[in-house]
C-alpha cells in the first residue's frame, strides 16, 4: 500500500469526530507492532520517528527505511512521520527518504523566527507532497508550555496557522511529555474553542499521562491526532522485565523482545480503537 499523507487522514477523521493514534517507533520491534495493530483494527496509524530516535540510531536512514518498508508492504493505512524535528536538514533527509509527514518543532525559537522558519519548511514540504505539523510555543512538559497554567491561546493559534500554512497544530491543553502516571486533566473548554478557531486538525502531545476517559473527552471536544509514546514504552519494557524475571538465564533477545512486541501490538490496537470510537462520557 502507498503510504498516506497525514493531512488526508486527519481531515477525514476530524470530519467524523474520530481520533487518530500516533505512536513512536524507536526500534524495528515497535514498527512491526504498530503496523500489526493497524492491520488488526483496520484503522490508520501514524508511525512517528522522533529526532531523538534518529540521534540514537545515528541517522534517519536505517530506522526510517525499515519502518517505511514495513508500512508500504502492509494492508493498513500508515503515515510515516518525523516527529519533533528541530533541524531543517533532517526534515529534508526525511522527505527525500519518503516520509509523508513531518513535525517541525521551532517552539524554542523566538516567536517571529519560529513562524518564519516554520513557513519556509512548510512551503518546501508542500512542494514535495509532504504534510507538516507544528506548534506555537514549546509543547513541553519539562517546564515548557505544558507547565501548570500554561495554555495555547485560540487567537494566537489561528494566526500561527495562517502565517505558516501548516496542516496540523500541536496545542497545549493540559498534557505533558514523558509522564509515566496517567493523571493529567485536559482543558476541554479550551479544546473546543481551539477547534472552532483553528482551521486545521489539533494534535495532543504528551498523551501518555492522560487517562482513557479523558482522552475520549478530548477527542469528542475536538482533538484529532493523539501522540502516545511513554505509555507504550512502559508496556514494552514491562513485558521485557516480566520475561527476564521469570527466565533469568535467558540470553536469546528474540525470547523477550518478541513478547514485548506482541504486548505493544495489543495495547496499540486497543488505543487505536479507543481513539476511533471514543465511548460516550458523562
Amino acid at each position: 500500500m502507498t503510504l498516506a499523507r497525514l493531512d488526508d487522514v486527519l481531515h477525514e477523521a476530524r470530519s467524523a469526530g474520530r481520533g487518530v493514534g500516533a505512536f513512536n517507533v524507536i526500534q524495528l520491534e515497535h514498527a512491526h507492532a504498530l503496523v500489526a495493530a493497524a492491520e488488526a483494527t483496520g484503522l490508520p496509524v501514524v508511525l512517528q520517528i522522533s529526532e531523538n530516535a534518529v540521534r540514537y540510531h545515528g541517522s534517519v536512514l536505517g530506522i526510517g527505511s525499515g519502518t517505511k518498508a514495513l508500512a508500504a508492504a502492509s494492508s493498513a493505512t500508515c503515515i510515516l512521520h518525523l516527529d519533533h524535528a528541530t533541524d531543517p536538514e533532517l526534515v529534508k533527509q526525511a522527505v527525500d527518504l519518503g516520509f509523508t509527514s513531518v513535525m517541525f518543532d521551532g517552539s524554542q525559537l523566538p516567536d517571529e523566527q519560529n513562524r518564519d522558519l516554520t513557513a519556509e519548511v512548510t512551503a518546501r514540504c508542500h512542494e514535495a507532497g509532504v504534510s507538516v505539523e507544528a506548534e506555537l510555543g514549546e509543547v513541553g512538559g519539562k517546564d515548557g508550555v505544558h507547565a501548570p497554567g500554561v495554555r495555547t491561546d485560540p487567537d494566537d493559534a489561528a494566526a500561527f496557522v495562517a502565517d505558516t500554512g501548516v496542516d496540523a497544530l500541536a496545542v497545549a491543553v493540559g498534557s505533558s511529555h514523558a509522564m509515566t502516571e496517567r493523571t493529567a486533566s485536559l482543558d476541554l473548554d479550551l479544546v473546543a474553542r481551539l477547534r472552532d478557531a483553528v482551521p486545521v486538525p489539533l494534535v495532543l502531545h504528551g498523551s501518555s499521562g492522560v487517562p482513557d476517559e479523558e482522552i475520549a473527552r478530548g477527542v469528542q471536544a475536538g482533538l484529532t491526532k493523539v501522540n502516545i509514546a511513554t505509555h507504550l514504552n512502559v508496556v514494552f519494557t514491562g513485558e521485557v522485565r516480566r520475561v527476564l524475571a521469570e527466565q533469568e538465564s535467558l540470553v536469546d533477545t528474540r525470547k523477550y523482545l518478541g513478547p514485548a512486541r506482541d504486548a505493544l501490538r495489543d495495547e496499540a490496537a486497543r488505543l487505536l480503537r479507543l481513539l476511533a470510537s471514543p465511548p460516550p462520557v458523562e
